[in-house]
């Protein structure tokens, strides 16, 4: 390959000259880096040179929907209202376009049509609707996430004979619907904020609805004197904060769930983000509204009941009001007098859900009733049908990578990127607010800029370093795909046909494409992959290729999430305390924690033990009629701390799940009652328990036993001692996350020992105050060093992938197996020691708990009441 073949006719492409194509040529140019952006419109704006709809306005304050770059600018312009309208923002954006000199850099009313990735080269070839070809070392996609139309499903579409608009392609002269009929197709965000104005011009308006959508008020007008005095007094820490939040504006972090205050309370904040009027005031009244479905619907109903207040007839009202998805999981929208309009004498709803439109015709929109058909004549037909969101700018372009593949192709299923930047086979193709990142989710301009320094920063990285191609390995890529959907699995959001999921697209693959996990979370991610070496990437140069590859977050993202916070408490360590010291510690963490489900009966009560003294025991029975299984359950805590109610939570989840009746017994602690006080206690129980089963409530004969941790390690020794020494017959065994080994030299030891809760020095601790190192051979200690593991009834043994514990676990269920054990054995991803016991505070742990109780019932015959 010679150095000519080598040198491409600009170093960068850009595609699109909207805020980020803008703000990229700056940063580029500053780099001393010659780049061209290609814009189709004949200036700049992006989004907001073609979205000129009436109405039409950005939906996070002006204030904030600003460039940060350019600290000049917060001094030489001044927004005249709070949100502001498209033409002020083009305006802005022009401005700012002038006093760069940014337009020399652009070439205007230029489509890209394709770009193929030469290997040889190792440039991208980028083809324009001028017949032209430009190379170029690395090509950036500025098209912005809402800026293809979609295309209206609606049969007869091109048949009607009058006037004929779409919101996404609005005309740049001036519409006026004096004295005219118009119809409107759609109540999402472009008709939410355009009905209100073309009701005040159009003799008869008529709003055909699909789904109807959530919408607040904006309260529009100036900039709020607080708003402007916060900002105002350290605008620079302003920004600071915006780009380290949630949403990419600062705001306060709610800590409270919706479903733990009084109802006074629940209003009272409700009717105060009601007021403060924007997209992020009313989702971020409580903690847990895009989580938790009970406490979504206390804010949905609010808002239902704010459009009843609203909306003079009942009919329209009802109709108007959404009830098939949870709140903000479509886009929560913005308006001026929205559902006041409906009042208005000229201005009438038709539900689609009632009447479904049957087609356009040369004259109108006839729609199906329950009389047959009724047909509506219109002047004007208004499709404000939306977009090909956040995907459809970037596959309409023919972009073919290595080994000749096409981009829309490789997304057949739906995105894959790493970090929403990049995509395996594309070298040197960056997306900025790609799908997969927070984009739409937050502060569009504040995630613009976010993407813009990150991509021109690995830019300046490969330069210096000598490499001229970067590429995300599969593997990373795999990863990052993974962790941004087992966030929206946390979420209410894959319960919207919204185009967050891309379901408003006919054939559109229906999958989360934004990043849930929020802007900070976001940016400390992207750091953190530079930080560790471009950990995920592929770069290659002159000298050779380097691969340094890996998954950037492995963890649960709730797991993760409840790590960090650990983190910030700054708690000491478990280890450093005295037995007496950890018991009240890890009693004082308990009475913290959520609790579990309702049950059928909790009942308290004492059973002799092993000494002859008392065991305490809580009893869970389903609500159900029995009789029902029985599933004597031993608590964890490393044999020193716990007891029969500390793992509470979790035995509730299991009674409801199982439809068992769930004892948890407690056992004498070390380090005051040693090995083998713990075992003993626990085989005294077991048999004493059965052989008063019909006082239990239970059924004769359906005995299983569980445990976590410690007391995992306590039913599996239980299991061994019932075959060896006559009974009782056990049906089944579920052991979660078990001690069954002694052995610290297991590779989990070392590589989950520091960081997930559970460490190599608190197992140490806890093993050092139980039992002697020439006791811990023995079997009741170490029951995976039993001579003989055959014989034994069927388990569950669930492991964590990042437990100390983990190998271990693994080894007994693989050693159970290989004596003829019947065994399921399932390694919770993404999971620590702690996680998945922690009922309604970790939801990635429900499937787990799912099947921990489906292994439950599967351990008594069909049949038996549950």
């Amino acid at each position: 390959m010679n150095e000519q073949s080598r040198s491409p006719e600009f170093d960068v492409v850009v595609v699109g000259a909207g805020v980020a194509g803008l703000y990229l040529l700056h940063r580029l140019r500053e780099m001393g880096v010659t780049a061209v952006a290609f814009e189709s419109g004949d200036d700049v704006g992006g989004t907001w040179y073609w979205n000129r709809y009436p109405g039409a306005r950005c939906d996070v304050q002006s204030i904030d929907y600003s460039y940060s770059w350019d600290t000049e600018l917060d001094e030489q312009w001044e927004w005249s209202e709070r949100y502001a309208t498209q033409p002020e923002i083009l305006r802005y954006l022009g401005f700012v376009a002038d006093k760069h000199d940014l337009r020399r850099d652009i070439r205007f009313s230029t489509r890209v049509d394709g770009a193929v990735w030469n290997d040889a080269t190792s440039l991208w070839e980028i083809a324009t609707d001028d017949g032209a070809t430009t190379t170029c070392r690395y090509y950036v996609m500025a098209t912005g996430c809402l800026s293809v139309m979609k295309d209206a499903d609606i049969a007869g579409v091109g048949t009607f004979d009058g006037e004929v608009y779409y919101t996404g392609r609005w005309p740049h002269e001036e519409v006026d619907f004096t004295g005219k009929r118009v119809g409107v197709i759609g109540t999402g965000s472009s008709a939410i904020q355009s009905i209100p104005i073309i009701a005040s011009q159009a003799d008869e308006l008529t709003i055909f609805q699909r789904t109807p959508n959530f919408s607040i008020p904006a309260y529009n007008g100036p900039v709020r004197p607080a708003d402007a005095a916060r900002i105002n007094a350290d605008r620079a820490a302003y920004r600071e904060e915006a780009r380290w939040s949630s949403s990419g504006v600062p705001r306060e972090v709610a800590e409270l769930s919706a479903l733990e205050v009084t109802e006074e309370v629940r209003q009272e904040r409700y009717e105060r983000a009601w007021q403060e009027g924007t997209i992020f005031s009313l989702m971020g009244a409580f903690n847990d509204i895009l989580t938790n479905a009970d406490a979504n619907d206390t804010a949905a109903e609010f808002v239902r009941n704010k459009i009843r207040s609203i909306v003079d007839d009942p009919v329209t009202a009802e109709a108007l009001c959404p009830k098939t998805y949870p709140l903000g999981t479509k886009r929560l929208c913005l308006d001026s007098g929205y559902y006041a309009t409906f009042n208005q004498p000229h201005v009438r709803l038709v539900d689609l859900r009632e009447n479904p439109i049957q087609s356009i015709t040369g004259a109108g929109i006839d729609v199906v009733t329950a009389d047959g058909a009724t047909s509506y004549e219109f002047d004007a037909i208004v499709f404000a049908t939306g977009f090909d969101a956040m995907t459809g700018a970037i596959v309409s372009v023919d972009i073919t990578g290595r080994d000749g593949v096409q981009l829309r192709d490789r997304w057949a299923d739906g995105p894959h990127t790493y970090l929403g930047v990049m995509s395996v086979g594309f070298p040197n193709l960056f997306m900025v607010t790609g799908p997969q990142s927070p984009s739409v989710l937050s502060n569009m301009a504040l995630s613009i800029e976010q993407h813009v320094d990150w991509i021109c920063d690995t830019i300046e990285h490969l330069r210096t370093d000598g490499k001229a191609v970067i590429e995300p390995t599969p593997v990373a890529e795999a990863g990052w795909v993974r962790h941004s959907n087992d966030f929206a699995d946390l979420t209410l959001f894959p319960q919207a046909n919204s185009w967050y999921m891309g379901a408003n697209v006919p054939g559109k693959p229906r999958v989360v494409l934004p990043y849930l996990g929020g802007v900070d979370r976001y940016r400390k991610t992207c750091d953190q992959v530079v930080e560790r070496g471009y950990l995920g990437f592929e770069v290659s140069g002159e000298e050779g290729t380097e691969v340094n590859d890996g998954v950037i977050i492995q963890l649960q993202p709730d797991v993760g999430i409840m790590i960090e916070f650990m983190e910030e408490l700054a708690l000491p360590p478990m280890d450093s305390m005295s037995p007496v010291e950890a018991r009240a510690f890890s009693e004082a963490m308990a009475a913290e924690s959520p609790a579990g489900p309702d049950v059928g009966q909790v009942l308290d009560g004492t059973l002799p033990g092993a000494d002859g003294n008392d065991l305490d025991f809580r009893l869970y029975r389903p609500a159900e009629q029995g009789p029902h299984p029985i599933v004597i359950y031993f608590h964890g805590g490393g044999w020193v701390i716990g007891n029969a109610t500390s793992d509470d939570a979790l035995c509730r989840d299991l009674c409801v799940r199982s439809g068992a009746v769930i004892v948890s017994v407690d056992y004498r602690h070390a380090p005051e009652a040693r090995f083998p006080a713990a075992p003993d206690d626990g085989f005294a129980a077991v048999r004493w328990i059965a052989d008063h089963v019909d006082d239990f409530g239970g059924v004769p004969g359906q005995l299983a036993v569980a445990g976590w941790s410690a007391g995992a390690n306590i039913a599996a020794v239980v299991t061994q001692r019932a075959r060896d020494e006559g009974g009782p017959e056990i049906s089944g065994q579920l052991l979660l996350t078990p001690v069954t080994d002694c052995d610290f030299t297991r590779p989990s030891y070392t590589e989950n020992g520091d960081g997930y809760i559970l460490t190599t020095a608190l197992m140490t601790w806890f093993w050092d105050h139980y039992a002697d190192v020439a006791d811990r051979d023995d079997p009741r200690a170490s029951p995976l060093r039993a001579e003989s593991l055959a014989g034994l009834p069927p388990a569950m043994i669930v492991t964590c992938e990042f437990d100390p514990l983990r190998d271990e676990g693994e080894a007994y269920a693989a050693a159970l197996a290989d004596a003829g054990v019947d065994v399921r054995h399932r390694r919770a991803r993404g999971q620590i020691h702690t996680s998945v016991p922690a009922v309604n505070a970790l939801l990635s742990g429900v499937s787990v708990r799912g099947e921990m109780a489906d292994a439950l019932r599967g351990f008594f015959p069909a049949g038996v009441p549950a």
